[in-house]
């Protein structure tokens, strides 16, 4: 623990040999009907007010405690200027650096000494009025007014200090607040990869509905011709009849797909995808040995354009899974529109095709698409036939 300051020891030395150049001068007062003391006497209260300096800043109480009794033994020899200087400097110490309720405490005391200390001597000397005010106005110099210089300083230390506070404060806030803006733009960063996926993904799930019953289609038929070298003219015709009409709407959907990814003027409602289109999409999924049978139950109404769009995509890829996958024999897809709900149902007989294969992507995003709107999706095997079924809700 440190008990002094290297600037409150340089002070103590300065003030000592100032004061006692001034006690060589004779800087004090004789008191009239009394030996005079000489300075020698008067240095040793002066050593007292000098030595309690050293802790004016460390411990600034017990410096006011080392001064106040040389400084009254001071004033019995006979008051000297620089121990009474000294002794201020103790008091505006105590004022400054001491405890929180001392300057309240220390001019309340100072104040009621200079008010006793000037009744006393004046009924000593009562010679004139005027030397009442001189004596209050002498005392009030020495020991009220370095407590409230004291207070004046340490007030503009506190607000200081609250400011400093402050601004640190204000500091660590923006410091907060930029953290925080760069944790939101990271965020923000990341869902906007996250919508950037989602949007990819949704792109290949349109471009794979869009193509697959296309070419698939196509591919089967022409399959059929390379196979079947017999093959009739009109069973010819029919499969190439099959095999454009499927190109032409492949192009014609790729075309309308590219210009909804543009946003150019085919992102009206006449280039989505409607429910209604699905006769054509059942119409181009007959083959030989395969009929499709398409059935719609209750009152069609306006659709969201997402239900619709997911019902017409849910249906294309079953289709496409027909195409591919399916039997001789009769598929049916039955479209039934309820006041909650649009209830798909795709059945097709199993067959053992094998020349397309399928990566499971289909099936995938039909339960993607059913599942982002609330509703359900399931397909697999029933019995000797394989069935879809999806419900879609039409609110919520």
């Amino acid at each position: 623990m440190r008990w002094t300051t290297r600037q409150d020891a340089l002070l103590a030395t300065a003030a000592l040999a100032g004061g006692a150049v001034m006690l060589a001068a004779h800087s004090y007062i004789h008191w009239p009907g009394r030996p005079d003391p000489g300075p020698l006497w008067r240095a040793i209260p002066l050593l007292g007010v000098c030595a309690a300096m050293l802790f004016r800043r460390t411990a600034p109480m017990a410096t006011l405690a080392i001064a106040t009794p040389a400084v009254v033994a001071d004033a019995v020899l006979g008051t000297s200027f620089p121990t009474v200087a000294i002794f201020t400097d103790a008091l505006y110490a105590a004022a400054l650096y001491g405890p929180a309720a001392s300057p309240r405490r220390l001019l309340t005391a100072t104040g009621a000494v200079t008010l006793a200390l000037t009744g006393v001597i004046s009924l000593l000397d009562a010679s004139s009025p005027g030397t009442i005010v001189t004596n209050l106005a002498s005392l009030a110099l020495v020991l009220v007014v370095p407590v409230l210089t004291a207070i004046v300083v340490r007030e503009h230390r506190d607000r200081a200090e609250a400011e400093r506070v402050r601004a640190e404060q204000a500091a660590q806030l923006a410091e907060a607040e930029r953290v925080r803006a760069e944790q939101v733009a990271r965020l923000a960063e990341l869902d906007r990869r996250e919508a950037v996926a989602d949007e990819r993904a949704r792109m290949a799930r349109e471009l794979h509905d869009v193509i697959a019953n296309h070419l698939s289609a196509a591919a089967l038929h022409s399959s059929a011709l390379l196979s079947v070298p017999d093959m009739d003219a009109a069973a010819v015709r029919r499969a190439l009849e099959v095999i454009r009409e499927n190109s032409v709407q492949g192009l014609a959907e790729m075309r309308r797909m590219i210009g909804l990814l543009r946003g150019s003027e085919g992102t009206g409602a006449a280039a989505r995808p409607r429910l209604d289109d699905v006769t054509a999409l059942v119409e181009r999924t007959r083959r030989d040995g395969l009929t499709t049978r398409l059935t719609t139950d209750g009152e069609p109404a306006e659709l969201p354009a997402a239900v619709e769009l997911a019902a017409y995509r849910i249906v294309q890829e079953s289709l496409t899974n027909v195409v591919k996958h399916a039997g001789d024999g009769e598929a049916a897809v039955a479209i039934t529109h309820g006041r909650d709900a649009v209830t798909i149902v795709v059945d097709s007989p199993l067959g053992g095709r094998t020349g397309i294969l399928g990566t499971g992507t289909g099936l995938i995003g039909m339960r993607e698409r059913a599942s982002l709107l609330g509703g359900s999706f399931t397909a697999g095997r029933d019995g000797g036939r394989w069935r879809v079924h999806a419900r879609l809700p039409v609110s919520g």
